[in-house]
């Protein structure tokens, strides 16, 4: 028996859907693709909340130094100077051989970590500079925190005081609304950017992730010779904001007997005649040497309301205030669980001190890392606009690393899971990444804490100044 006309029309028809169904669902990748793009203009409306526009413009101050970059492929580089492979991966402070280079890059590289050493040995950074001017996709460019914030920071929209000692080349690279205090030197310091990508082999060792290996001889940056100009200038700039940075060039440097302490004891009575309205922000970097690390938890952090750091110097800081030795790789990938426990103790740990004078309050973290933007405020402190700020640091991460302003989706990737758990203890919320709103902000006893995933460039155009970059960005709009 024949079915009924309707039933056969209705047969047909769910039928038909099915076969549209199968045959327009979206491939897997097309699926992530989508999702991509729904959380860049969710996070592109996040940074949007919030504009510069105002006048007069937040005029920050920022020191020290600044240098030239050679930037090159680290393992072309390497090959280039005859530096053999090594199968010992040892950590050194300081670089004085081949050999020891070879070491050092073989002990960092493998993980993708951070890393930058000083080369004491000078006929050896002169053999490394003149390989690298042999590469045909060597660049120079404008280096050193200081100098990479402020132009970042001018960029942005800001009025920017910079301490440091430029030559006139590279004062051409600097933003026109950067103004520099401290006097012109006829060579700049250099720094060779050791750059390398995820999958990179160098002999029998391969990257898990992109980063930089860096090397200099500096002479004027660990001196921060321009220190004592900069003061005179502070007072009449009147900055909303006071930011250090460049201080890991005094790493293993070899200072006269007491010159280090006298130089971060004159940055110490900087930082305490500043008005108590100045923000001050303190930029962490690469430390290896214990000793300035301990200066620095005595000249420089108690000083500080802001500090901002990657995912390896935030174990290595908060191992040694809690008594321990310097951490000088961790996890290259570490959860957002993990780093958020870490927040909370380097918060509290900090706060703990006594406040002696010019010692102030820490209320602002901002931890940078290659998968997500972690910022936590003090409710009630001067920062504002966590979660736009949080939106700008991760959109920031993609642009300068990628090289461009206009975020492509087709090369950048998600590696933050759909969700997170808020602490490793047992039984913690686990926030869900929403593609709508991925930046995730909460309130916890006296602060609030924004998480935003990044869409990490997979077609790298360059590390190197990615977290000065990010940190100045993040902090532009809390000011």
């Amino acid at each position: 028996m024949a079915p009924p006309p309707k039933l056969l029309c209705g047969g047909l028809l769910s039928g038909l859907a099915l076969l549209a169904a199968l045959w327009f669902r979206p491939a897997p990748e097309d699926t992530l693709q989508i999702r991509m793009d729904i959380v860049l203009s969710s996070l592109l409306r996040a940074e949007g909340k919030v504009e510069l526009g105002g006048l007069p413009p937040p005029r920050v101050a920022i020191g020290f130094g600044g240098c030239l970059d050679i930037i090159v492929n680290g393992v072309e580089l390497l090959d280039e100077a005859g530096i053999e492979h090594s199968c010992n991966p040892v950590h050194h402070d300081v670089i004085q051989t081949e050999k020891q280079l070879a070491e050092s890059f073989a002990y960092f590289f493998p993980p993708g970590a951070a890393s930058e050493r000083y080369v004491s040995n000078v006929t050896l950074f002169r053999k490394l500079v003149n390989a690298s001017k042999k590469l045909s996709e060597m660049r120079w460019s404008l280096g050193g925190n200081a100098a990479v914030m402020a132009n970042r920071l001018a960029r942005e929209g800001c009025d920017v005081l910079l301490g440091g000692r430029f030559s006139r080349e590279q004062s051409k690279s600097l933003s026109q609304n950067v103004t520099v205090a401290g006097d012109l030197v006829e060579d700049a310091d250099i720094h060779l950017i050791l750059e390398y990508a995820t999958g990179s082999r160098w002999g029998d060792y391969t990257s898990r992730r992109a980063n930089r290996y860096i090397v200099h001889n500096d002479v004027h940056n660990p001196l921060i010779d321009s220190l004592e100009d900069f003061r005179l200038q502070l007072s009449s700039f009147r900055p909303n904001v006071l930011v250090i940075g460049g201080l890991q060039m005094m790493d293993s440097f070899p200072f006269e007997a007491g010159q280090r302490s006298a130089r971060l004891k004159a940055l110490q009575d900087l930082l305490i005649s500043t008005d108590p309205s100045t923000g001050t922000h303190f930029e962490m970097a690469s430390f290896v040497e214990e000793s300035l690390m301990k200066d620095l938890l005595q000249y420089v952090i108690p000083y500080a309301d802001s500090l901002g750091m990657n995912e390896q110097e935030l174990p290595n800081l908060l191992s040694l205030i809690k008594g321990g030795n310097i951490t000088v790789l961790s996890d290259p990938y570490p959860r957002v669980a993990s780093i958020l426990d870490q927040m909370r103790e380097l918060y509290r740990l900090v706060n703990s001190q006594e406040l002696k004078k010019g010692h102030r309050k820490l209320t602002r973290l901002h931890i940078h890392t290659l998968a997500f933007q972690a910022i936590a405020v003090s409710k009630g402190s001067m920062w504002k606009n966590t979660m736009s700020a949080t939106a700008k640091a991760s959109l920031t991460a993609n642009r300068h690393v990628c090289g461009s302003a206009q975020i492509d989706t087709t090369k950048a990737r998600l590696i933050l899971d759909d969700s997170f758990s808020v602490s490793r203890e047992i039984g913690s919320t686990r926030i869900p990444v929403k593609e709508t709103r991925p930046v995730s902000c909460w309130e916890e006893s006296d602060f609030e804490i924004c998480i935003a995933p990044v869409l990490v460039c997979t077609q790298v155009y360059q590390t190197a100044g990615g977290g000065d970059n990010v940190s100045a960005a993040g902090l532009v709009l809390q000011i």
